[in-house]
């Protein structure tokens, strides 16, 4: 990371909330909802997002922490925003706080962390975890 990321920046993502999004409740009168697990994929963009334009050519981030706190049901066909925003960088790690809004309220707030990698190194650790080819011809 040539440059790194600077306390205070912030990047966002918007999306509307569609059936692959949602959770249901079969044999209950609640309609589908926001899933929490498709809401962190959308916080966790939004901080690729932030930092992806930082890395240099041989670096990706991965993900290593995420706390959240889901707070309020987005039915489907709403737009939500979610915004990253850096609250620490210290060398290859850096911290977000994160906010998801939809169209009424504030959904969700929490923190995530991730940490800038080397690829070879990541695709190295990959392929020892890969079993070989066994099959014979």
């Amino acid at each position: 990371m040539t440059n790194p990321a600077k306390v205070g920046a912030a990047a966002e993502v918007q999306f509307t909330v569609e059936e692959r999004h949602a959770i249901a409740f079969p044999g209950k009168d609640i309609p589908p909802v926001l899933s929490t697990p498709s809401l962190i994929w959308f916080l966790e963009h939004a901080a690729i997002k932030l930092i992806e334009p930082l890395l240099d050519p041989n670096e990706a981030s991965v993900g290593t922490e995420i706390e959240l706190q889901h707070l309020a049901p987005t039915p489907l066909a709403h737009s939500v925003t979610c915004v990253a925003r850096v609250v620490q960088s210290d060398g290859p790690t850096i911290a977000f706080q994160l906010e998801a809004h939809d169209e009424k309220e504030l959904i969700a707030r929490g923190f995530h962390r991730r940490r800038v990698i080397h690829t070879a190194s990541f695709i190295q650790r990959l392929q020892a975890k890969t079993p070989r080819n066994t099959s014979q011809s």
